[in-house]
């Protein structure tokens, strides 16, 4: 199966492509959409918009993952970030695909096996697991790349539970 994960967000969006067969993980592409502060917000949202849809188009994924949002302190910056995880979920609805959410709790939990695993012990399982030469510079890749893997550990438990 073929899984986008998207870390979502306004200022940068992550995301990876792994494939993900017989228990065993290709990452096919990842990257991010970088916004800069100095461009006009509808724009933020239009760039984040086409770049995840031209991901979608070129490898069609089977399952697109996503970050459930929480905020406890900043209602400005939770609304434009809920913007931008809009386009994204937009691009899912548009294109026909299954959206499935995860908290951080839940992607942590299905890639380092602890639920309170710190970013570090993230970045180093997504490493071995997808078998990089080193740890994306941008958190927001690993992130997404976490939200995939994420994704294949839960789908491979729910269909054996059916």
């Amino acid at each position: 199966m073929i899984i986008l994960g998207i870390d979502p967000g306004y200022a940068i969006t992550g995301y990876a492509v792994i494939k993900y067969e017989k228990n065993n993980f290709k990452l096919l592409c990842s990257g991010a959409v970088n916004t800069k502060a100095s461009m006009e917000f509808k724009k933020r949202l239009q760039a984040i918009y086409d770049i995840i849809s031209s991901v979608v188009e070129k490898y069609n994924p089977d399952y697109i993952s996503i970050e459930k949002l929480y905020f406890n302190t900043n209602a400005t910056t939770a609304i434009d970030v809920a913007q931008g995880r809009g386009m994204v979920v937009l691009v899912t609805a548009q294109k026909d695909k299954e959206l499935f959410e995860y908290t951080p709790l839940q992607i942590k939990q299905a890639v380092v096996g602890y639920g309170r695993a710190d970013k570090k012990q993230v970045q180093q399982m997504v490493k071995t697991i997808l078998n990089l030469k080193e740890i994306p510079k941008l958190d927001d890749i690993t992130d997404a790349m976490a939200i995939a893997i994420c994704h294949a550990h839960s789908y491979n438990i729910l269909s054996k539970s059916r």
